[in-house]
């Protein structure tokens, strides 16, 4: 394998300082702004100009909508102004109505963020000082401890007693044991027991760590950039997509038959093709995005009074045709607990002595008390009895 593509979980922290421009002893406050600079802020954000420009571009992509677009233009064309601009305003309204509701869903989103400005203990100069969490950069040396967010992508050097919680990443329920060393290249994220990833938490212990990867570089980034790109339709999407295809095809036949018909019976060329025309203004449904997006709208507001912020219009339909919502097992919407079924001796019979002697051991261990720890204790003691 080329060193070069070597991952920095798999080589030695020497050398992935020595790849990031870091240091084991931090970094000096001039060579931190530098790096910040040419790095970026450590935030998964997004450019608010784009996001703009996404939103109106989604609430305009409607096959219904761009009819309605068309039928504006040629009631300009058949010069009839008023129905043109009619078309035009509510085209316009109904795109400001969905366009409004989701911006204001993202920045409510971003207003809950600001209100707690997370912070990163990190060696600075020869001393540990507090900064904000985007002005950490790649080659930073961080301190974290228990109850400490991990502030990004982290190489270990220094640890004690540490476990993780890595469930937002991983999906594992209880806390990770974490230990130094190099591992393959291959080893997967779940069991990179070398390093700390962005959006973990500290359960117990301390460390410290050199900052490899920050921003949109880290795993969080890549799980962030992922849920940007656009979802799948949903039922509803589709739906109002075929309903407006089928809009545009019956649209065109008839015009298309209206005009031969008209030439066929030899009335004039141009006052066939502008009535034709008139009959596809008058065939498109004017007030149907208005009348999706005021309901959607009103389902949006309905959930925000139970303070539940609707980012995405049509979700809204999802919510109403749901019977069954069914959730992977994380431990956040089950109860978490951990039942003790039976203690055994080698022989497969059941053993108070050996249900002790875990006992003890989960007892007097140090570090990271699990839940299954608590359970053997519990079951232990007096009061717990024997186990069944």
């Amino acid at each position: 394998m080329n060193v070069n593509t070597i991952p920095w979980w798999a080589k030695s922290v020497e050398e992935t300082a020595k790849d990031i421009g870091g240091s084991l002893n931090g970094l000096a406050a001039a060579e931190a702004a530098i790096k910040l600079r040419r790095y970026g802020a450590n935030a998964l954000t997004v450019d608010k100009s784009s996001r703009v420009v996404s939103l109106m571009s989604r609430q305009l992509s409607s096959p219904i909508i761009l009819v309605l677009i068309a039928a504006a233009i040629l009631s300009f064309a058949l010069h009839d102004a008023t129905d043109g601009l009619i078309i035009l305003f509510i085209v316009a309204a109904s795109a400001l109505l969905g366009f409004c509701q989701e911006f204001y869903a993202a920045t409510a989103i971003e207003r809950l963020q600001k209100m707690v400005e997370s912070q990163a203990e990190v060696v600075r100069d020869g001393c540990v000082i507090k900064v904000p969490l985007y002005e950490v950069v790649p080659g930073d040396l961080v301190q974290v401890s228990a109850g400490s967010g991990v502030p990004a992508d982290c190489r270990l050097l220094e640890l004690r007693d540490l476990f993780v919680n890595e469930a937002a990443l991983t999906g594992e329920t209880f806390p990770v044991e974490k230990i130094l060393g190099n591992l393959s290249a291959d080893t997967p994220m779940a069991r990179r027991t070398n390093a700390l990833f962005q959006g973990t938490h500290v359960v117990s212990g301390t460390c410290r760590g050199l900052v490899v990867r920050t921003g949109r570089e880290t795993q969080s980034g890549a799980i962030f950039a992922h849920l940007r790109a656009r979802p799948e339709e949903t039922e509803f999407e589709q739906g109002v997509r075929q309903f407006g295809m089928l809009l545009i095809r019956v649209t065109l036949t008839l015009v298309i038959l209206i005009f031969a018909f008209n030439v066929y019976l030899e009335r004039p060329v141009l006052d066939s093709f502008l009535f034709a025309l008139a009959v596809a203004v008058g065939l498109t449904p004017e007030l149907l995005p208005a009348i999706i997006s005021v309901n959607l709208a009103s389902g949006a507001r309905r959930m925000a009074a139970k303070k539940v912020i609707v980012k995405r219009l049509v979700s809204i339909e999802n919510f109403g045709s749901m019977d069954v919502l069914c959730s992977d097992k994380t431990g956040r919407l089950t109860e978490g607990a951990v039942r003790l079924e039976g203690a055994f001796a080698p022989d497969g019979k059941q053993s108070l002595r050996t249900l002790q002697l875990a006992a003890i051991n989960a007892t007097c261990q140090t570090g990271f008390r699990n839940p299954i720890d608590d359970t053997i204790s519990a079951a232990a003691q007096p009061s717990g009895g024997r186990p069944p």
